[in-house]
């Protein structure tokens, strides 16, 4: 538990701190106009995430996560609903449902919970829900709704995050990255700045740089040579690629180093049951 606890905090510091280094010329400020939604592959999809404290030790604080995708509607408009499930050693500790516009991906509704221990080393484990409703501009977490007259500073952090996303003419889901990479217009050394606000967090809407360094091929089942585009994503002390497949769009890898001393992976599996 201690090597979570350290990971979530690097994790946290790094995510939301200098998210966008300088624009190169050849950047894209993503906006509704430039995603593909179409390409989404609905069904269930699984990864295996886990970290190393060093390149070749052994894996540690290793998840299952399970993610589904589908089309439905929500107050009756057309969405794309995306509900995922994070199973660590013992339980299950974070479950979501997440609504986006199913032409602009753009957030409609989020369900966030989590099941946590309150602080390093406790053995009682606290679960805290939020659901963010975009449309009636409302939030709720653990059953209270938030307002500017709350005064508790996490819960004020967390309602000005809201009010960012509120604010801002377009943005999307980060907690939805591995849906929202699939359908970026990839080009060779192109750079995609992504307005990413995390629902139900204290940050708020942030400008994230990804770039496309090129290609790479990763060996399947039956040893299959899948194309890949790397996206890279940087920022000090921390290095991201994801090996997005060129056929099907899927994430299927993500490399993590953190202050060189961290490496965390996801891997999509093969096979959903």
């Amino acid at each position: 538990m201690k090597d979570f606890f350290l990971l979530v905090g690097l994790i946290t510091a790094l995510v939301y701190t200098n998210p966008l280094h300088a624009q190169k010329s050849d950047t894209i400020r993503i906006t509704k106009q430039h995603l593909q939604t179409g390409v989404l592959r609905e069904g269930t999809h699984r990864y295996l995430v886990y970290a190393k404290m060093k390149k070749d030790s052994v894996r540690i604080l290793t998840q299952f996560w399970t993610r589904t995708i589908k089309r439905t509607i929500h107050n009756g408009l057309p969405v794309i609903e995306i509900s995922q499930e994070w199973e660590d050693q013992d339980s299950v500790m974070h479950k979501v449902v997440s609504r986006c516009d199913a032409v602009t991906m753009k957030p409609l509704y989020h369900q966030s919970w989590w099941k946590t221990a309150a602080s390093r080393g406790a053995p009682v484990k606290t679960t805290t829900e939020t659901i963010v409703d975009f449309i009636n501009g409302a939030l709720l977490y653990n059953g209270k709704q938030l307002s500017a007259a709350d005064t508790a500073q996490r819960e004020q952090l967390i309602r000005k995050g809201f009010e960012s996303a509120q604010h801002a003419p377009y943005f999307l889901n980060w907690h939805l990255d591995l849906e929202t990479f699939p359908l970026l217009p990839f080009k060779n050394g192109l750079t995609f700045i992504l307005p990413f606000y995390d629902p139900g967090t204290p940050s708020g809407v942030k400008e994230v740089a990804y770039t496309v360094s090129g290609s790479g091929t990763l060996t399947g089942y039956n040893d299959q040579q899948i194309d890949c585009w790397l996206l890279i994503h940087e920022t000090q002390g921390n290095k991201e690629v994801f090996w997005i497949s060129k056929r099907t769009k899927e994430v299927l890898k993500l490399e993590q180093e953190i202050n060189g001393r961290v490496y965390r992976y996801k891997i999509k599996l093969g096979f959903s049951y």
